[in-house]
């Protein structure tokens, strides 16, 4: 049933693997097959253990959240705001256990982002409390007694959640907060249906939205930022979380390039992260052609080999890759089961880049996205198995927990701080105190990325910016005895270690051999930034093609950024047609039909 592997962490297991009750046994769970799972031993222990020990800082948020909202009770709202993968559910799920315990609240209800985040809540909730919570995830499903709830779906339902708050005494914990803006259509359901409840728990790890607005529920100063009691607000930065070992820390590798790119009059154009391309006055005249030869949008362009199907390895993006899967290897030799996420600006990217890491990986990776059915299952699939790579288009974002990520390579359509550090909150999180891994960003050099990155490492303490470098040894993944490099099984327990072929590149200055993530060569010198060709109609290339319309990159990006505001607004208005119409176009075009629409008044 498990085929061999961990449930939770998906190593392969060992034959004195232990036998879980998914619901617990003193909690009245039956000794039956369908309520059974395989563990490995440590995660059953930390299973076990998990309700009971919390970490400093999430019994410190459990007290200051109880003097404010029981003891001192000025105000029925409490933030507690800490970084990506510090542990916000579960301190969260262990607050709303202790005012139910105290009889303060008769129901719980959370608001999620997205259909995963509502499943994860649901787990977790049932870990700490013991109590069942239900999901929903559209318009017209029941409310049960303790339930998660995506932001879309309290459009639909404010009148049952309204009632709700009326009728009982109700904690409500807003995940993601960032989502609810005043005056914006998530922002105005949650505090109509919400006005009545008894207590409020605000979470975030990204409080200020990328485009200025304020969040309902929340003071604001002059200047826009949230000012909110300091005595019911609990705060955790990425930097104290990962001297504190509740997070990993992160290294940015800003992957350089030069584009020449060949114009059909012969003439060529020069563009890097450093210089933008000149252009004649001819050449300006061109429609589009400025905003195309822009380094970023180069950087996310495709490049093929002449038979225009088969990615190039020597390209941009194939240079990433092989950063990216040098770092991967030697995390294993670390963390056996550690992955990689590709987030991806298009679906029609995110399967180049997926077809070129399973080229140069050997390893087909995952791919999700909101055109594929059953995506939080896939994201699911791949958070139990040791499958190395998944590929996403805006699927595997803010609350998504995969605790076995740890690189990242990052060419999204959205670039906006928020989103950046939501991204690299993917691949940060611990899997306990044995985890010594770092994570690694792979990204372009681009200078509005760089700026979140430097921000981020400003936070770190100068000896968490350290990268020590490649593994000295490696650690069993089984029994966690450190073994050399060149072993081939544990001399305690006799695993046996994956075996991956060391990968060199050549300078071609002087032949000598370098390791694949090198910037220079280490005999000579020489500079490894590599100059990439592109003709014009592949610079040109930075819309979609979707179902055979053309979509301009403008098109596509207006999109995607309003999609889920259709989606939820169709889905309301409970017309067939209309919401069949919606599923047979791609979201890439949702942005020319707003167009055609505004035009036609």
């Amino acid at each position: 049933m498990s085929g061999g592997r961990c449930a939770e962490c998906g190593i392969k297991l060992r034959r004195d693997f232990h036998a879980d009750h998914r619901i617990a046994f003193s909690a009245g769970g039956p000794t039956i097959l369908s309520n059974g799972q395989a563990l490995c031993a440590p995660c059953n222990l930390k299973k076990g253990a998990r309700p009971m020990r919390l970490r400093p800082w999430q019994q410190l948020a459990l007290q200051k959240a109880m003097q404010w909202l029981v003891e001192r009770g000025e105000d029925k709202h409490f933030l507690i705001n800490a970084a990506p993968g510090a542990g916000k559910t579960i301190a969260a799920c262990t607050i709303a256990k202790n005012l139910i315990e105290g009889g303060h609240i008769d129901r719980v209800v959370v608001i999620a982002p997205r259909v995963e985040v509502v499943r994860q809540w649901s787990r977790d909730f049932k870990q700490v409390t013991g109590r069942f919570m239900g999901k929903v995830t559209g318009a017209g499903e029941d409310i049960e007694i303790d339930v998660c709830a995506t932001w879309a779906a309290v459009q639909g339902l404010q009148d049952g959640f309204q009632a709700v708050c009326r009728n009982a005494r109700v904690l409500v914990i807003c995940d993601e907060h960032h989502h609810a803006a005043v005056k914006a259509a998530w922002g105005d359901g949650a505090d109509t249906a919400f006005a009545d409840a008894r207590y409020v728990l605000v979470l975030t790890g990204t409080p200020i939205r990328s485009d200025g607005k304020k969040s309902v529920w929340m003071a604001y100063d002059d200047n826009g930022r949230i000012d909110h009691p300091e005595a019911g607000t609990y705060t955790l930065s990425y930097g104290e979380a990962v001297d504190l070992q509740y997070c990993r820390p992160a290294t940015f590798h800003r992957h350089e390039g030069h584009f020449t790119v060949d114009l059909d009059d012969g003439e060529k154009v020069h563009v890097s992260s450093q210089s933008e391309a000149e252009l004649t006055p001819t050449l300006k005249r061109i429609p589009g052609l400025q905003r195309a030869l822009n380094f970023y949008k180069l950087a996310c362009s495709p490049q093929y080999e002449a038979d225009k199907a088969t990615p190039r390895e020597d390209g941009y993006q194939g240079t990433m890759v092989q950063w990216a899967i040098e770092k991967l290897d030697d995390l294993r030799l670390r963390m056996a089961n550690a992955g990689g996420l590709v987030i991806a600006p298009t679906i029609p990217m995110a399967e180049y880049m997926a077809l070129l890491i399973e080229k140069m990986d050997g390893e087909k990776p995952s791919i999700v996205h909101s055109q594929l059915q059953n995506a939080e299952n896939r994201i699911d699939a791949f958070r139990h198995t040791d499958k190395r790579w998944i590929v996403s288009v805006g699927m595997i974002s803010e609350g998504v927990d995969i605790p076995r990520l740890r690189v990242l390579i990052y060419l999204p359509s959205a670039l906006t701080e928020l989103a950046f550090r939501q991204a690299v909150g993917r691949v940060v999180r611990t899997t306990g105190q044995e985890d010594d891994t770092r994570a690694y960003v792979v990204m372009p050099s681009f200078d509005t990325l760089e700026g979140y990155a430097r921000r981020i490492e400003a936070e770190m303490s100068p000896s968490a910016r350290e990268d020590s470098g490649p593994p000295k040894t490696k650690k069993c993944p089984i029994c966690t005895t450190e073994s050399a490099l060149s072993s081939k099984f544990c001399d305690v327990c006799g695993h046996e270690f994956e075996e991956r072929a060391p990968r060199f590149k050549q300078c071609d200055k002087c032949d000598a051999l370098n390791p694949m993530s090198a910037k220079t060569c280490q005999e000579c010198g020489a500079s490894f930034t590599q100059d990439f060709v592109l003709t014009l109609d592949e610079a040109l290339r930075t819309g979609t093609i979707v179902r055979g319309m053309d979509v301009d990159e403008t098109e596509t990006q207006e999109g995607e950024a309003i999609a889920e505001d259709v989606r939820r607004v169709v889905m309301a208005s409970g017309d067939e047609k209309l919401v069949n119409m919606i599923k047979q176009l791609p979201e890439e075009s949702w942005g020319r039909l707003k167009r055609l629409f505004d035009e036609a008044g």
